[in-house]
């Protein structure tokens, strides 16, 4: 492990709420650590981004400093946001957690991760990614049906992105396996503005039941 990240290490995988620094309500982003290769994803994510810290919201991110969730991370920064990141201790050597975050969780694994993303945020969006991606997304939207949270949880459908998925999602309610109350609650978004519209009234979540 990086030495330099070693006393925050020692620190957060205790958990220790005194390590919670941010005041702004905070928004996850779930997307890649590739850059993908249409610009579009790139570009989306900088718009969808600089809009969320203008709006004056943070982010919790998966803390990597490369690819889309960097550029996101970044973006936040440059516009007077606050940006939480959370990565489990076994990826530091390979996905390079962002140094310069409001606060940086390393954390002992990808459940804890996800539980701590999910406690943070006050909605979800899934940027274009991948199989990581494609699994925090879903799983947030089983923890919904489950009556575990009430939290707006989003597609940002870049691109034609997530086509396919929206169509395997609908095939699902169709075939009598997803009910249509539940999939409503995955809401698609074409445009950034939607998503803006869709957390412009969010305030403080409240505890995420785990």
């Amino acid at each position: 492990m990086n030495s330099a990240l070693q006393p925050m290490t020692d620190e957060i995988l205790n958990l220790n709420p005194e390590a919670q620094r941010t005041t702004q309500p905070l928004v996850a982003l779930y997307c890649g650590s590739r850059p993908g290769n249409n610009p579009i994803y790139k570009e989306k994510a900088i718009q969808l981004a600089k809009g969320i810290a203008e709006h004056g919201f943070g982010i919790v991110y998966g803390g990597a400093s490369i690819g889309l969730m960097g550029q996101v991370a970044d973006t936040v920064i440059e516009h007077g946001g606050e940006v939480v990141g959370v990565i489990p201790e076994f990826m530091l050597d390979y996905e390079i957690a962002h140094s310069n975050l409001t606060e940086l969780h390393v954390v002992r694994t990808m459940h804890e991760r996800k539980a701590m993303m999910a406690e943070r945020a006050n909605a979800f969006i899934a940027l274009p990614g991948g199989l990581g991606t494609f699994e925090e997304i879903l799983e947030i939207a089983t923890w919904g049906q489950l009556n575990q949270h009430q939290k707006p949880m989003m597609l940002y459908n870049v691109n034609g992105f997530y086509n396919a998925l929206i169509e395997q999602l609908d095939h699902a309610t169709e075939e009598g396996f997803l009910p249509p109350q539940h999939r409503a609650k995955l809401i698609v978004c074409e445009h950034k503005y939607q998503i803006f519209n869709a957390i412009k009234n969010l305030e403080h979540p409240a505890k995420f039941v785990v």
